[in-house]
């Protein structure tokens, strides 16, 4: 008997490490298990410390294939999850961005540094090149992005970006909010009730 796959697949943008507020790591948990109790499959950098880790052992735990995808450089450097039901390992960051963006169907960036800065911007910047029209969304727990909304709110009155990069992204405060809301984005018919969340 054929088992059908996941009902959706979200890639994870998110810290290596654990960040100095613990709330985070409890988001990143919630994160993981969200998609797990919902049908999905979680995409995310291959790493088992910090943030990343975190995710990854919320979604395992909670029945989610879990796709990792790491640079060989990076195996040591992340601590490379083993446990991953998938573990690429790749020759360079831009092969790992290119095959995150390929398993999944929507994107979500947790609090992080500048890799999952630089993780973000990129996907976001594709998506307004028309290089894919995948739904992005931003996670601000805690007013973490607070300070960096702040500052593309700027650019956007100093003529450098508009509104509508900006609502190429949705942010919010809440993951059970945000979740669904990327889900349907995507126009999957997963199992997601929204009654339920």
């Amino acid at each position: 008997m054929k088992h059908a796959g996941p009902a959706f697949s979200i890639c994870v943008y998110c810290g290596s490490r654990p960040g100095a507020d613990g709330s985070h790591i409890t988001l990143a948990r919630q994160v993981g298990r969200w998609i797990g109790a919902h049908g999905g499959q979680l995409v995310y950098g291959g790493g088992r410390s910090g943030l990343m880790g975190a995710v990854a052992d919320a979604a395992l735990e909670a029945g989610a294939p879990v796709i990792g995808i790491i640079p060989r450089a990076l195996v040591e450097r992340e601590h490379a999850h083993h446990g991953c039901t998938t573990l690429h390992v790749v020759d360079t960051m831009h092969e790992r961005k290119r095959l995150m963006a390929e398993h999944a169907n929507a994107f979500l960036a947790l609090p992080g540094g500048i890799g999952t800065f630089e993780e973000f911007y990129e996907t976001w910047t594709w998506r307004q090149l028309g290089y894919h029209d995948k739904p992005l969304g931003l996670l601000n727990h805690a007013g973490f992005y607070d300070q960096m909304l702040s500052f593309l709110q700027h650019t956007v009155r100093q003529g450098f970006m508009d509104e509508e990069q900006m609502r190429l992204i949705d942010v919010d405060t809440q993951a059970t909010a945000l979740l669904p809301r990327l889900v349907q984005a995507a126009g999957l018919p997963g199992p997601v009730d929204m009654r339920q969340i």
